[in-house]
């Protein structure tokens, strides 16, 4: 189970915010995390990938405390071991798409299984500026099961894919997350792009 209770203040165009979540997260739970633009959803997923730390709150994850501001605890990203699928992909732009994968794993038959999920088995020897926007994402997606984590947090990742892509992409990844037990939130502005995914939405606003 992950627990989070936090506050977090956010500037927008209509003055300081204040991001307020208070929620529990069963294990093997998918969370489609929707709401408007601005509303702390890309803020929300960095605070629990301890990327972002709020003004006040705590977050625990099977009985481990990750965030405490009352007593001042605060675990980095690396300890919390969540995978992470950034909206502008973040790849290395020195790194072939196999050398992506190996960085993350060194179990070669989890990475020519991903190879397949994401079709891109043929394009391992390309570095990300010879890959299409939908194929960066892909490898993103693949970059953060690499490590086969317990807590999955994508955001926007199925923006650049293609329908007949996107929908045996997101067949196949149902089948990993239940291997996996992985608890997945899924942050999207738009709710139709993650259709065929199971799991509860919820909206995220100030």
């Amino acid at each position: 189970m992950i627990s989070v209770d936090i506050e977090k203040k956010l500037k927008t165009y209509q003055g300081e915010q204040l991001l307020k979540i208070n929620r529990q997260f069963p294990p093997g739970s998918i969370t489609k995390i929707c709401g408007p633009s601005g509303a702390g959803k890309t803020t929300f997923l960095k605070i629990v990938a301890g990327f972002i730390k709020p003004e006040k709150g705590t977050i625990t994850a099977e009985n481990v405390t990750w965030l405490d501001t009352g007593s001042n605890i605060f675990l980095s990203p690396q300890k919390r071991m969540a995978g992470f699928v950034f909206q502008d992909y973040a790849l290395f732009p020195n790194m072939t798409l196999q050398q992506h994968l190996e960085y993350a794993t060194n179990d070669t038959a989890w990475i020519k299984r991903l190879l397949s999920i994401g079709k891109l088995d043929n394009l391992v020897t390309h570095k990300p500026q010879y890959l299409s926007g939908g194929q960066q994402q892909r490898l993103a997606i693949l970059r953060a099961l690499a490590i086969k984590p317990k807590l999955l947090l994508m955001d926007e990742p199925f923006s650049a894919i293609d329908q007949k892509m996107k929908t045996a992409l997101i067949n196949n990844l149902k089948i990993v997350f239940d291997e996996l037990g992985a608890t997945v939130l899924i942050v999207s502005h738009n709710p139709q792009e993650l259709e065929g995914l199971p799991g509860e939405e919820i909206n995220i606003h100030y």
